[in-house]
């Protein structure tokens, strides 16, 4: 009887996997990891563990201290320099807008923090001829308007939100806007979507109208820049 051989590839997969399943036992706050947990969070055995990690080590990935716990190590740190330097915000940013503004009428924009402010970075407008005039690059201040409420928002805190952030009269007597965060892959706020209108067009009863389907993009937004979802 021939034995047939596995196919190749086969085998390379299965290791790949195994060394990416390492590598992303790591979690958010994780300062090192000793050789029982990885086990764990692997399902790994030790001895199929330590046979990888030399070859992580050895193309700097991870790093063993010498108390035996493994941390990760400056390749992670420049990878993900290297992702950030390529991440092109604008490219992912306005299309967003222009959704928000065709689906709600009302002007579009994208705030981040700066400094003690808020600033305008991205903006699509209304069609209306009546609509809240703020260009990209002007700031405003860190104040009750639902912009400057996402941008102090924690992760934890929007996915307990059942509707976006609204407010109206704070900054501009005779606006309204709705706003939510957008984060990255460490839980930190990248920016904040922001619709805005006249607050007598731009109600709050129109703005909870259209709720679901701003969570939606905001949502998506927070996943295309690597950022787990806002939604439960």
């Amino acid at each position: 009887m021939v034995k047939i051989k596995p196919h190749p590839a086969t085998s390379g997969n299965a290791s790949a996997d195994r060394l990416l399943t390492l590598l992303t036992a790591f979690r958010i706050g994780d300062k090192s990891l000793t050789l029982a947990e990885l086990a764990e969070r692997t399902e790994l055995n030790k001895a199929t563990i330590m046979r990888l990690i030399v070859s992580l080590e050895d193309f700097g990935f991870v790093n063993r201290l010498s108390d035996g716990r493994y941390t990760l190590a400056s390749e992670v740190m420049r990878l993900n320099t290297i992702y950030q330097d390529a991440l092109d915000l604008e490219r992912h940013v306005v299309p967003c807008l222009q959704q928000l503004v065709d689906e709600t009428g009302e002007t579009a924009s994208f705030y981040v923090k700066h400094g003690a402010y808020r600033l305008c970075q991205y903006r699509v407008n209304s069609t209306h001829r009546l609509r809240v005039h703020i260009q990209p690059g002007e700031v405003r201040p860190m104040d009750g308007a639902a912009g400057a409420q996402a941008l102090r928002s924690t992760h934890e805190q929007v996915l307990a939100r059942t509707e976006p952030f609204y407010s109206t009269g704070v900054t501009e007597p005779h606006a309204a806007s709705m706003a939510l965060p957008v984060f990255d892959a460490q839980n930190d706020v990248v920016g904040a979507l922001v619709v805005s209108g006249p607050s007598s067009r731009f109600t709050a009863e129109i703005a909870k109208s259209v709720g679901d389907f701003f969570f939606k993009i905001a949502d998506d937004l927070t996943k295309s820049l690597g950022g787990k979802s806002i939604r439960n």
